[in-house]
């Protein structure tokens, strides 16, 4: 479960990574997703540089929200998913709009997990959720850090559900986390959450 229900700790944002897996994991994740849901969804995962990304058709074919490929200085919006372009880092400026970054890739990857969770860390503070899912190094685990650290929320993938378990292993061990759970687990708990802050609100 929850250590901070939803319905008194108010999540706007949602930060997913994962890279060896992902694509699977996300899919799942974002199937589940509740068409009414009110945070924004950014996405990283690691991808080929040098061709264009089939990703938001993949998982908008799956997704009841809009997906699309975050743009910059663009103001994000709620319940929207966005996805990194290739070979951009994806950052989030305190006006919570994106930043598309061409700096050198972070632990070989660009773009990087770290990077978008710290920026989201220090843009939305407690409301941000932060996510590792499946993949084969270590990025992430700094990034969780920095979001657990605010104050926001970290969930990682179950290790032993994962296709590669390196990410979610580095992200407990470094990070720590406020629940290690399977994709079916925080799917429903994303979706009663968002319900249970609705009928609060009420």
């Amino acid at each position: 479960m929850l250590s901070i229900p939803f319905s008194s700790h108010q999540i706007d944002l949602i930060v997913i990574g994962g890279s060896a897996g992902g694509i699977q994991a996300m899919s799942e994740l974002l199937e589940g997703l509740p068409a009414n849901l009110s945070a924004a969804v950014t996405l990283v995962l690691h991808m080929p540089p040098n061709r264009p990304s089939l990703l938001p058709d993949l998982f908008g074919r799956r997704c009841k929200l809009p997906v699309k490929e975050a743009e910059d200085k663009e103001p994000i919006m709620p319940g929207t998913v966005y996805l990194a372009s290739p070979d951009y880092h994806l950052l989030i400026e305190p006006e919570r709009r994106f930043a598309l970054s061409c700096d050198e890739p972070l632990n070989f990857s660009r773009p990087s997990i770290d990077m978008l969770f710290e920026s989201a860390a220090m843009a939305y503070r407690t409301a941000v959720l932060g996510i590792v899912l499946s993949g084969a190094n270590s990025d992430g685990a700094a990034g969780l850090t920095a979001i657990r650290s605010a104050g926001g929320l970290g969930w990682v993938q179950l290790p032993s559900e994962a296709q590669a378990a390196a990410m979610p292993i580095a992200a407990i061990d470094r990070a720590g986390a406020d629940s290690v759970l399977t994709l079916g687990k925080m799917t429903e708990l994303l979706a009663s959450a968002h319900t249970a802050a609705k009928e609060t609100n009420a």
